[in-house]
Protein backbone atom coordinates (compact mmCIF):
# COMPACT_ATOMS: atom_id res chain seq x y z
CA UNK A 1 0.00 0.00 0.00
CA UNK A 2 2.91 2.31 0.67
CA UNK A 3 3.41 3.68 -2.82
CA UNK A 4 -0.26 4.47 -3.29
CA UNK A 5 -0.54 5.96 0.19
CA UNK A 6 2.19 8.44 -0.69
CA UNK A 7 -0.29 10.19 -2.98
CA UNK A 8 -2.38 11.15 0.07
CA UNK A 9 -1.94 14.59 1.55
CA UNK A 10 -3.77 13.87 4.82
CA UNK A 11 -4.69 10.73 6.75
CA UNK A 12 -7.32 11.09 9.48
CA UNK A 13 -7.16 8.43 12.21
CA UNK A 14 -10.09 8.32 14.58
CA UNK A 15 -13.77 7.83 15.19
CA UNK A 16 -16.32 6.76 12.59
CA UNK A 17 -20.00 7.04 13.49
CA UNK A 18 -23.44 6.62 11.98
CA UNK A 19 -25.64 9.51 13.13
CA UNK A 20 -29.43 9.32 13.36
CA UNK A 21 -30.53 12.96 13.47
CA UNK A 22 -33.95 14.14 14.65
CA UNK A 23 -35.09 17.75 14.32
CA UNK A 24 -36.51 19.88 15.71
CA UNK A 25 -36.70 18.25 19.14
CA UNK A 26 -38.81 20.74 21.08
CA UNK A 27 -39.04 18.61 24.21
CA UNK A 28 -37.97 15.17 25.35
CA UNK A 29 -40.84 12.71 25.82
CA UNK A 30 -41.92 11.71 29.29
CA UNK A 31 -41.20 8.09 30.21
CA UNK A 32 -43.39 5.79 28.10
CA UNK A 33 -44.62 8.63 25.85
CA UNK A 34 -43.93 9.81 22.28
CA UNK A 35 -42.64 13.09 20.82
CA UNK A 36 -42.96 13.91 17.11
CA UNK A 37 -40.30 15.61 14.99
CA UNK A 38 -40.41 17.02 11.45
CA UNK A 39 -37.45 15.05 10.18
CA UNK A 40 -35.31 12.02 11.03
CA UNK A 41 -32.38 11.08 8.79
CA UNK A 42 -29.21 9.01 8.83
CA UNK A 43 -25.92 10.81 8.24
CA UNK A 44 -22.28 9.92 8.60
CA UNK A 45 -20.59 11.24 11.71
CA UNK A 46 -17.48 10.97 13.84
CA UNK A 47 -14.54 13.36 13.84
CA UNK A 48 -12.36 11.38 11.43
CA UNK A 49 -15.18 10.79 8.94
CA UNK A 50 -16.47 14.36 9.04
CA UNK A 51 -13.03 15.95 8.74
CA UNK A 52 -12.01 13.48 6.03
CA UNK A 53 -15.06 14.29 3.91
CA UNK A 54 -14.51 18.01 4.49
CA UNK A 55 -10.92 17.77 3.30
CA UNK A 56 -11.90 15.73 0.24
CA UNK A 57 -14.68 18.19 -0.62
CA UNK A 58 -12.06 20.96 -0.48
CA UNK A 59 -9.83 19.09 -2.92
CA UNK A 60 -7.32 17.64 -0.46
CA UNK A 61 -6.35 13.99 -1.14
CA UNK A 62 -7.43 12.27 2.06
CA UNK A 63 -7.62 8.81 3.62
CA UNK A 64 -9.48 7.79 6.76
CA UNK A 65 -8.42 5.09 9.24
CA UNK A 66 -10.66 3.67 11.94
CA UNK A 67 -12.81 0.70 12.91
CA UNK A 68 -16.43 -0.19 12.11
CA UNK A 69 -18.58 -3.23 12.77
CA UNK A 70 -19.49 -5.78 10.13
CA UNK A 71 -23.04 -4.42 9.96
CA UNK A 72 -25.34 -2.10 8.00
CA UNK A 73 -24.09 1.03 9.76
CA UNK A 74 -20.49 0.04 8.98
CA UNK A 75 -21.34 -0.49 5.31
CA UNK A 76 -23.09 2.90 5.30
CA UNK A 77 -20.05 4.65 6.79
CA UNK A 78 -17.59 3.14 4.29
CA UNK A 79 -19.87 3.69 1.31
CA UNK A 80 -20.52 7.32 2.26
CA UNK A 81 -16.81 8.06 2.69
CA UNK A 82 -15.97 6.47 -0.68
CA UNK A 83 -18.77 8.34 -2.43
CA UNK A 84 -17.25 11.57 -1.10
CA UNK A 85 -13.82 10.80 -2.52
CA UNK A 86 -12.18 9.59 0.71
CA UNK A 87 -9.77 6.63 0.58
CA UNK A 88 -11.16 3.90 2.88
CA UNK A 89 -8.69 1.03 2.26
CA UNK A 90 -7.24 1.15 5.77
CA UNK A 91 -10.57 1.02 7.65
CA UNK A 92 -10.84 -2.16 9.75
CA UNK A 93 -14.05 -4.20 10.08
CA UNK A 94 -14.66 -5.88 13.45
CA UNK A 95 -16.90 -8.96 13.60
CA UNK A 96 -17.14 -8.83 17.40
CA UNK A 97 -18.72 -5.40 17.94
CA UNK A 98 -21.09 -3.05 16.15
CA UNK A 99 -20.44 0.27 14.44
CA UNK A 100 -20.49 3.31 16.69
CA UNK A 101 -23.75 5.26 16.47
CA UNK A 102 -25.21 8.49 17.85
CA UNK A 103 -28.77 9.68 18.27
CA UNK A 104 -28.56 13.44 17.63
CA UNK A 105 -31.41 15.63 18.87
CA UNK A 106 -31.39 19.09 17.32
CA UNK A 107 -33.52 21.83 18.88
CA UNK A 108 -35.17 24.72 17.05
CA UNK A 109 -32.08 26.91 17.51
CA UNK A 110 -29.73 24.32 16.01
CA UNK A 111 -28.21 23.23 19.33
CA UNK A 112 -27.55 19.51 19.70
CA UNK A 113 -27.85 16.85 22.39
CA UNK A 114 -26.50 13.33 21.97
CA UNK A 115 -27.02 9.71 23.01
CA UNK A 116 -23.91 7.80 21.97
CA UNK A 117 -22.90 4.14 21.61
CA UNK A 118 -19.08 3.86 21.48
CA UNK A 119 -19.06 0.51 19.69
CA UNK A 120 -16.15 -0.23 17.36
CA UNK A 121 -14.43 3.08 18.05
CA UNK A 122 -13.71 1.82 21.58
CA UNK A 123 -12.05 -1.27 20.08
CA UNK A 124 -9.54 0.48 17.80
CA UNK A 125 -6.02 -0.52 18.89
CA UNK A 126 -2.55 0.44 17.68
CA UNK A 127 -2.12 -2.98 16.04
CA UNK A 128 -5.09 -2.25 13.75
CA UNK A 129 -3.14 0.52 12.03
CA UNK A 130 -1.43 0.16 8.66
CA UNK A 131 1.61 2.26 9.53
CA UNK A 132 2.97 2.32 5.97
CA UNK A 133 -0.34 3.75 4.80
CA UNK A 134 -0.55 6.35 7.56
CA UNK A 135 3.08 7.45 7.54
CA UNK A 136 3.07 7.69 3.74
CA UNK A 137 0.92 10.83 3.97
CA UNK A 138 2.18 14.36 4.51
CA UNK A 139 -0.09 15.22 7.44
CA UNK A 140 -1.54 12.98 10.17
CA UNK A 141 -4.70 14.11 11.94
CA UNK A 142 -5.90 12.19 15.01
CA UNK A 143 -9.59 12.93 15.43
CA UNK A 144 -11.68 11.94 18.43
CA UNK A 145 -9.33 11.63 21.37
CA UNK A 146 -11.15 10.80 24.66
CA UNK A 147 -13.66 8.37 23.09
CA UNK A 148 -11.23 5.78 21.69
CA UNK A 149 -10.81 3.68 24.83
CA UNK A 150 -8.03 1.40 23.61
CA UNK A 151 -6.25 3.96 21.43
CA UNK A 152 -6.24 7.07 23.64
CA UNK A 153 -3.16 7.88 25.68
CA UNK A 154 0.00 5.84 25.08
CA UNK A 155 -1.00 4.37 21.65
CA UNK A 156 -1.85 7.86 20.35
CA UNK A 157 1.45 9.18 21.70
CA UNK A 158 3.29 6.30 20.00
CA UNK A 159 1.66 7.01 16.63
CA UNK A 160 2.24 10.78 16.74
CA UNK A 161 5.84 10.29 17.85
CA UNK A 162 6.41 7.94 14.89
CA UNK A 163 4.83 10.51 12.59
CA UNK A 164 7.13 13.27 13.83
CA UNK A 165 10.16 10.99 13.43
CA UNK A 166 9.10 10.43 9.81
CA UNK A 167 8.74 14.17 9.22
CA UNK A 168 4.95 14.37 9.05
CA UNK A 169 2.92 17.38 10.14
CA UNK A 170 0.65 16.32 13.03
CA UNK A 171 -2.67 17.56 14.33
CA UNK A 172 -5.12 16.52 17.02
CA UNK A 173 -8.82 17.06 17.73
CA UNK A 174 -10.78 15.94 20.78
CA UNK A 175 -14.25 14.82 21.76
CA UNK A 176 -15.91 15.38 25.14
CA UNK A 177 -14.35 13.26 27.87
CA UNK A 178 -17.32 11.86 29.79
CA UNK A 179 -14.87 10.10 32.13
CA UNK A 180 -13.22 13.37 33.18
CA UNK A 181 -9.58 12.39 32.56
CA UNK A 182 -8.75 15.38 30.34
CA UNK A 183 -5.12 16.54 30.74
CA UNK A 184 -4.01 13.38 32.54
CA UNK A 185 -4.81 11.34 29.42
CA UNK A 186 -3.22 13.59 26.78
CA UNK A 187 -0.35 15.31 28.56
CA UNK A 188 2.20 12.94 26.98
CA UNK A 189 0.55 13.32 23.56
CA UNK A 190 0.82 17.11 23.30
CA UNK A 191 4.60 17.44 22.67
CA UNK A 192 4.10 15.60 19.36
CA UNK A 193 1.22 17.81 18.16
CA UNK A 194 1.93 20.59 15.67
CA UNK A 195 -1.70 21.78 15.43
CA UNK A 196 -4.26 21.28 18.19
CA UNK A 197 -7.85 22.17 17.20
CA UNK A 198 -10.17 21.47 20.18
CA UNK A 199 -13.36 23.30 21.06
CA UNK A 200 -12.86 26.00 23.66
CA UNK A 201 -15.10 24.14 26.11
CA UNK A 202 -13.04 20.96 25.83
CA UNK A 203 -9.79 22.92 26.03
CA UNK A 204 -10.98 24.67 29.20
CA UNK A 205 -11.44 21.30 30.86
CA UNK A 206 -8.08 20.05 29.63
CA UNK A 207 -6.21 23.07 30.97
CA UNK A 208 -8.41 24.08 33.92
CA UNK A 209 -8.34 27.65 32.58
CA UNK A 210 -11.17 29.88 31.33
CA UNK A 211 -9.87 32.62 29.03
CA UNK A 212 -8.77 31.53 25.53
CA UNK A 213 -5.42 33.24 25.97
CA UNK A 214 -4.71 31.32 29.18
CA UNK A 215 -5.97 28.05 27.70
CA UNK A 216 -3.69 28.39 24.69
CA UNK A 217 -0.69 29.27 26.83
CA UNK A 218 -1.06 26.12 28.93
CA UNK A 219 -1.27 23.97 25.79
CA UNK A 220 1.80 25.62 24.28
CA UNK A 221 3.64 25.16 27.57
CA UNK A 222 2.88 21.44 27.19
CA UNK A 223 4.52 21.33 23.77
CA UNK A 224 1.82 22.12 21.21
CA UNK A 225 3.21 24.27 18.38
CA UNK A 226 -0.05 25.94 17.31
CA UNK A 227 -3.45 26.11 19.05
CA UNK A 228 -6.73 26.77 17.22
CA UNK A 229 -9.66 27.04 19.63
CA UNK A 230 -13.11 26.58 18.10
CA UNK A 231 -15.56 28.99 19.73
CA UNK A 232 -18.77 28.49 17.73
CA UNK A 233 -20.58 31.72 16.94
CA UNK A 234 -17.72 33.63 18.60
CA UNK A 235 -15.34 32.45 15.86
CA UNK A 236 -11.91 31.15 16.81
CA UNK A 237 -8.80 32.02 18.79
CA UNK A 238 -5.41 31.15 17.29
CA UNK A 239 -2.01 31.08 18.95
CA UNK A 240 1.34 30.16 17.43
CA UNK A 241 4.57 31.33 19.03
CA UNK A 242 4.12 35.01 19.80
CA UNK A 243 1.27 35.40 17.29
CA UNK A 244 -2.29 35.39 18.62
CA UNK A 245 -5.50 36.17 16.73
CA UNK A 246 -9.23 36.30 17.39
CA UNK A 247 -11.22 35.85 14.20
CA UNK A 248 -15.01 36.38 14.09
CA UNK A 249 -17.41 33.79 12.74
CA UNK A 250 -19.25 34.39 9.50
CA UNK A 251 -22.86 35.47 10.06
CA UNK A 252 -25.11 32.78 8.61
CA UNK A 253 -28.49 31.21 9.41
CA UNK A 254 -27.80 28.16 11.57
CA UNK A 255 -29.87 25.12 10.61
CA UNK A 256 -27.82 22.43 12.39
CA UNK A 257 -24.49 22.91 14.16
CA UNK A 258 -23.65 19.17 14.04
CA UNK A 259 -20.15 18.66 12.65
CA UNK A 260 -19.21 22.35 12.59
CA UNK A 261 -16.08 21.75 14.63
CA UNK A 262 -14.94 18.98 12.30
CA UNK A 263 -15.63 21.23 9.31
CA UNK A 264 -13.47 23.92 10.94
CA UNK A 265 -10.71 21.34 11.36
CA UNK A 266 -10.97 20.38 7.68
CA UNK A 267 -10.71 24.01 6.65
CA UNK A 268 -7.80 24.61 8.99
CA UNK A 269 -5.87 21.58 7.74
CA UNK A 270 -6.52 22.66 4.16
CA UNK A 271 -4.80 25.96 4.93
CA UNK A 272 -1.93 24.12 6.61
CA UNK A 273 -1.52 21.84 3.60
CA UNK A 274 -1.37 24.89 1.32
CA UNK A 275 1.21 26.65 3.49
CA UNK A 276 -1.03 29.64 4.25
CA UNK A 277 -0.33 32.04 7.10
CA UNK A 278 -2.27 31.68 10.36
CA UNK A 279 -4.83 34.40 9.69
CA UNK A 280 -5.78 33.17 6.21
CA UNK A 281 -5.96 29.60 7.51
CA UNK A 282 -8.23 30.62 10.41
CA UNK A 283 -10.58 32.66 8.23
CA UNK A 284 -10.90 29.80 5.77
CA UNK A 285 -11.60 27.37 8.63
CA UNK A 286 -14.33 29.69 9.95
CA UNK A 287 -15.86 29.82 6.47
CA UNK A 288 -15.93 26.02 6.15
CA UNK A 289 -17.60 25.79 9.56
CA UNK A 290 -20.16 28.42 8.49
CA UNK A 291 -20.99 26.40 5.37
CA UNK A 292 -21.52 23.29 7.48
CA UNK A 293 -24.15 24.76 9.82
CA UNK A 294 -26.43 25.84 6.96
CA UNK A 295 -27.65 22.29 6.28
CA UNK A 296 -28.78 19.27 8.31
CA UNK A 297 -26.05 16.76 9.13
CA UNK A 298 -22.30 16.88 9.51
CA UNK A 299 -21.27 17.18 5.85
CA UNK A 300 -24.27 18.14 3.68
CA UNK A 301 -23.50 21.87 3.84
CA UNK A 302 -19.82 21.61 2.95
CA UNK A 303 -18.76 23.34 -0.27
CA UNK A 304 -15.93 22.94 -2.73
CA UNK A 305 -12.75 24.95 -2.29
CA UNK A 306 -13.81 27.43 -4.99
CA UNK A 307 -17.31 27.90 -3.52
CA UNK A 308 -15.87 28.44 -0.06
CA UNK A 309 -13.43 31.04 -1.35
CA UNK A 310 -16.30 32.86 -3.08
CA UNK A 311 -18.17 32.94 0.23
CA UNK A 312 -15.16 34.54 1.94
CA UNK A 313 -14.79 37.11 -0.82
CA UNK A 314 -18.47 38.00 -0.51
Amino acid sequence: MTGEANSLEVVCVGILVADVIARPVRELPQRGQLTLVDEMVTHIGGCAANTGIGLARLGVRTGVVGKVGNDAFGDFVQKTLAENGVDTRAIVKDNQTRTSATMVMVDEGGERSFIHYMGANAELVFEDLDLDYILGARLLHVAGTFVMTKFDGEPTTRLLKLAKQRGLITSLDTAFDAQGRWMSLIEDVLPYVDYFVPSLEEAKRITNRERPEEVAQVLIDHGVKCVALKMGEAGCYLRSGETSLRLPAFKVAVVDATGAGDAFAAGFLTGVSKGWDLEKTGRFANAVGACCVQAVGTTAGLKSFEETMRMIEG
